[in-house]
């Protein structure tokens, strides 16, 4: 009998326990609720160490917010390493960050956000209305470790700018302004397979995509794998070139982020698009260059076939001369390359490619089978070129580099790649 009572008596203590946690969460939901010029209902997600994750994304991980379709998010993100990348911090100090903490990623995630109706098959589509950075950014590379040139680079540089977003614009030097172009580094769904896993490589469920030309007004574009979805974001960006070869972009944390997100159905996709107000985004990504380029050309073909509703023949042929092809990024194990893709179909492709220097640009180029190493010549030759022609240091000459070259592909077949990169000479404001 005794037995009997104690059980009853657990029982209802633990179904009162689970009526107040269900009770807390709902008046937590609610109160992050709030009216907005936005689509939907507006929720508020503050990056707290309860809604953020440092380096690991993990489909275990309770969401930190549930939303319906159609709803719009507003929400903070953290600087790296739970907000240790801060001003004041020293490059040894930054690199102990990484050496300390093997496998995950340097990057605080916010999330995941549960998307109610999302299963897997949907896409994800997530429009990034507003984005409104911290006052400050940090760009560097560590001694001896990641980057495109690790083995060249065994010292390292970090450098804290000011950024000043009515300037649009931060100082690296009295002599140089970077533009500023604030975006999310990262924007993903959690992977098919559970488990815990690196921030690092993008892939197939967005993340660490790094494409700079999606920032606010643009969408992108994700498919589901779980039901929920479950959307995070970190690896805030304040401007970024398109390579990001000393590892880091001008890495910042977001005050606003604010994402309109709903679910398609009916449609699905085996890997993200962007969208742009006049382009589409394709994507190839994977270790090697050579076999990113070769994705990014399947998913362009593609793409071209049903937009133009032609063969897939026809679209391999027409994508030279349409689409607009650049290294996203090279230094987050997985490589990447993104192709704009006009949508007015009648557009002409108007794209410069460069092989030498011109009045506006510093240019550097390479040609090869080997894209990896096409990259790794033409960039290496920017870094010298920057040091030759503006007597920059070797290691901003790496940072200038990381973050406003911007490498093109004017040839892209098996047998021989052509690389043209850029770095605008307008960042000198007082030439």
């Amino acid at each position: 009998m005794s037995l009997i009572v104690f059980a009853v008596v657990f029982a209802t203590a633990a179904f009162a326990q689970q009526t107040q946690q269900m009770d807390a969460k709902a008046v937590e939901a609610q109160l992050r609720q709030t009216t907005a010029g936005y689509p939907g209902k507006v929720h508020l997600l503050p990056a707290t160490m309860e809604t953020t994750q440092w380096g690991w994304f993990d489909n275990a991980q309770p969401p930190v917010m549930e939303i319906d379709s159609g709803d719009t998010v507003v929400l903070e993100t953290m600087m790296h390493s739970h907000n240790q990348v801060i001003p004041g911090k020293t490059v040894d100090e930054l690199k102990k960050l990484r050496t300390d903490f093997p496998g995950r990623g340097p990057h605080t995630i916010t999330g995941p956000i549960y998307v109610r109706g999302a299963a897997p098959g949907d896409v994800l589509k997530v429009d990034i209305l507003r984005v409104v950075p911290r006052a400050y950014a940090a760009n560097f590379n560590l001694p001896g470790l990641f980057g495109l040139f690790p083995d060249r680079f065994q010292d390292g540089q970090v450098k804290y700018l000011y950024l000043d977003m009515d300037q649009k614009t931060a100082k690296f030097s009295p002599e140089i302004e970077i533009p500023l172009a604030p975006f999310p580094g990262t924007l993903g769904v959690a992977r098919a397979e559970p488990g815990q896993y690196s921030t690092v490589p993008p892939g197939p469920y967005g993340g660490n995509l790094d494409i700079r030309d999606i920032v606010a007004g643009t969408t992108l574009y994700l498919p589901v794998f779980v039901d929920g979805a479950l959307l995070w974001t970190g690896d805030s960006h304040a401007a970024q070139g398109n390579g990001e070869i000393n590892l880091t972009a001008l890495e910042t944390a977001f005050k606003e982020l604010v994402l309109n997100v709903s679910v398609i159905k009916g449609q699905s996709l085996e890997y993200p698009r962007g969208e742009t107000p006049t382009d589409w985004i394709t994507i190839g990504i994977n270790e090697s260059l050579d076999l990113a380029l070769e994705m990014a050309k399947a998913e362009t073909t593609k793409f071209l076939s049903e937009q133009r509703g032609i063969s897939t023949e026809d679209a391999a042929a027409l994508m030279s001369e349409v689409s607009d092809c650049r290294i996203s990024q090279v230094v987050n194990r997985v490589r990447g390359i993104h192709c704009l893709n006009p949508k007015n179909l009648r557009a002409e492709k108007d794209v410069q490619y460069p092989t030498a220097s011109t009045a506006e640009y510093f240019v550097t180029s390479d040609r090869g089978s080997d894209l990896n190493q096409v990259m790794a010549n033409a960039s290496m030759a920017m870094i010298e070129l920057l040091q030759r022609e503006k007597g920059v240091s070797r290691l901003d000459a790496y940072a200038l580099a990381s973050m406003r070259m911007d490498c093109r592909l004017s040839k892209m077949d098996a047998e021989e790649k052509g690389l043209s990169c850029l770095l605008p000479k307008s960042i000198w404001v007082n030439d």
